[in-house]
């Protein structure tokens, strides 16, 4: 299932987020996002996938149980990313605890905390 709402959704997740903003990487135009400017998640040029940071041993987990959802993205993939597509059928509480945990990766200790008060 190609998902149109897929980045409205992305949009929704991250910037629940405390004070996360929503800021284009480099020289695309393809929806990123930040917590102080540092990315926790990046889109794909064309829509179709997403990559969030993620612990160790996260990535070969994912990768390895949904290869068909997950990969291991170019470039930052060797930094512990994993890639998400967007063009098939997702399950989008999990993303949205995935986008969280790289949130909260990134994320300054006091802000990450703030996620346990809610």
């Amino acid at each position: 299932m190609s998902d149109l709402d897929a980045p409205e959704r992305l949009r929704d997740i991250c910037l629940s987020l405390p004070e996360a903003t929503e800021k284009p990487f480099g020289g695309h135009t393809a929806p990123s996002f930040r917590i102080r400017d540092k990315l926790f998640l990046m889109t794909s040029e064309d829509g179709l996938s997403m990559m969030f940071k993620a612990g160790p041993g996260v990535q070969e987990a994912l990768v390895s149980e949904a290869p068909g959802r997950f990969f291991v993205p170019k470039y930052v993939g060797s930094k512990g990313w994993v890639g998400a597509r967007l063009d098939v059928d997702q399950d989008w509480d999990e993303l949205a605890e995935l986008i969280e945990d790289s949130y909260r990766l990134i994320a300054p200790k006091r802000l990450a905390a703030l996620l346990d008060q809610r």
